[in-house]
């Protein structure tokens, strides 16, 4: 008898300190992953173009900037918390790289059981060391909220039929999704869909669309009030992105990876191969995912996300003109875990020299993409301290709040300025010349030229200088300008 008790608390003690020694190797990935962003971004970098819309949405600091149709609230409301009180990206910074952090871990726990730990951790740790997660991690950004929304989702749907509980975690990683990016929500749960409705999980997919409803509504919404429509909103999307159809921009991403965060147009020499040879082992190690998972006789776990990661990669790749790093991370993400699988397995299998290639094939990756970050946040902080010069010389020359700016990057050195932003025309196109004409009559207005450009027609005769890579010209009211 007294054997049995014992044999029955040992039993229940493995079963309590199961959880912890999957939760532990979790939250030290997820904790590298925010002191990684807070050691390579700098808090005080100002914000960037597209940060700028989102954050001005729910700000004072300046009028709200313009609200493409592209464009979901995700974001805005992420970001609220801080910056309906508060103008300081510092706060806005450790915020965002503490919630990523915390997303993150809650993504990769979504898939316990489903994996040993240590496959969770490293896949966790070879998402959050590329150099695109970390260098938006701390941003007001959407794509990487895609990617933890999806990586959560999936491992979420896989474990729905054994875990009720689990339908909670599909249900918010899909309005996670929706929130941010409905279309990119809709293309990377395809494959979700697809599996529901061969195995007529009726429960899983009625969930899961829920999710995705309750993520997108207020954007469909949006799309009657304020863009005519939900068809001429998504028109006026894809024409914003160059009009959606047959564009192999396999060839950009590539050239993207050395750290261009927007390659449009895309041109010039492939990076280094050490920055790209990482892409060109993901096909085959899937493949070998693919073989592993079938030889263990649980296909659904790796084949599900691969899935999920093609077709959420594949708009990006076959059917838009251009290129960013950031619009492939719901892609990275999703296959972090069945390669992780792969790697997991020399790393801890008997053979020495096998296992010492596979290391330092992950360090020579580990430090390159390292490099990468650094390069490319240096470049960064770079440009958007040569904005904040630019804020600097107009309000020395008295364009100050309440003031409008329009012309090159106005939305960014707008906010900055506290001023509000205009555009007669691009994608951002809200006014017309001789409405901004009538502003300068009775508030400070300024346009922004390259330098050695023409003036807008309405700009030409006001007062100009030169502010370095670009040319101020700029009226003020009843200051003799």
């Amino acid at each position: 008898m007294t054997g049995s008790v014992d044999a029955t608390l040992d039993a229940a003690s493995r079963a309590r300190s199961a959880p912890a020694r999957t939760t532990w190797p979790l939250a030290a990935v997820a904790g590298a992953f925010t002191l990684a962003q807070l050691l390579l971004v700098p808090p005080g970098m100002g914000l960037g173009w597209d940060e700028t819309v989102y954050v001005s949405q729910v700000g004072d600091h300046a009028p709200a900037a313009f609200f493409s149709a592209p464009r979901a609230r995700g974001v805005s409301l992420l970001v609220a918390p801080v910056a309906s009180w508060s103008s300081s990206t510092a706060l806005l910074r450790l915020y965002l790289a503490l919630l990523s952090g915390l997303a993150l871990f809650a993504a990769l726990r979504a898939w316990r059981g489903l994996f040993p730990a240590r496959v969770l951790a490293l896949a966790g740790g070879l998402f959050a060391s590329l150099w695109v997660t970390l260098f938006y991690g701390p941003q007001a950004m959407p794509n990487l909220w895609v990617a933890l929304g999806a990586l959560a989702a999936v491992g979420c749907f896989l474990r729905a039929r054994t875990a009720r509980t689990a339908l909670w975690g599909l249900a918010a990683g899909a309005a996670l999704m929706a929130w941010m990016r409905p279309v990119d929500a809709v293309w990377a749960t395809l494959p979700l869909f697809a599996a529901g409705l061969a195995r007529r999980r009726w429960r899983a997919l009625l969930v899961l669309s829920a999710g995705l409803a309750a993520g997108a509504v207020q954007w469909v919404a949006e799309a009657y009030t304020s863009y005519g429509g939900l068809a001429r909103r998504l028109a006026d999307g894809s024409a914003i992105q160059g009009g959606l159809g047959w564009h192999l921009a396999v060839v950009d991403h590539l050239r993207a990876l050395g750290g261009r965060t927007l390659c449009r147009p895309c041109s010039g020499a492939l990076p280094h191969p050490l920055l790209t040879v990482w892409w060109f082992a993901l096909p085959l190690l899937a493949a070998l995912a693919v073989a592993v998972a079938i030889r263990a006789r649980r296909p659904a776990a790796t084949l599900l996300p691969l899935g999920c990661a093609a077709t959420a990669a594949f708009p990006y790749l076959f059917l838009i003109g251009y290129a960013a790093p950031r619009f492939l991370l719901p892609a990275y993400a999703l296959l972090a875990v069945p390669l992780a699988d792969v790697l997991a397995r020399p790393l801890t299998g008997r053979r020495p020299v096998v296992r010492a290639l596979v290391c330092a094939g992950l360090a020579a990756h580990l430090a390159a993409q390292l490099a990468v970050a650094v390069r490319t946040t240096e470049n960064t902080v770079g440009a958007r301290e040569a904005w904040a010069d630019t804020v600097a010389a107009l309000h020395h020359r008295g364009v100050r709040p309440p003031c409008l700016l329009t012309g090159h990057e106005a939305i960014p050195v707008a906010y900055a300025a506290g001023c509000a932003s205009a555009a007669t025309a691009g994608p951002n196109a809200d006014t017309t010349p001789d409405a901004i004409a009538r502003t300068a009559r009775r508030m400070p207005v300024a346009a922004l030229v390259p330098a050695g450009a023409a003036p807008p027609g309405y700009a030409r005769g006001w007062t100009s200088a030169a502010v370095g890579t670009v040319r101020l010209y700029y009226v003020v009211p009843g200051a003799g300008s």
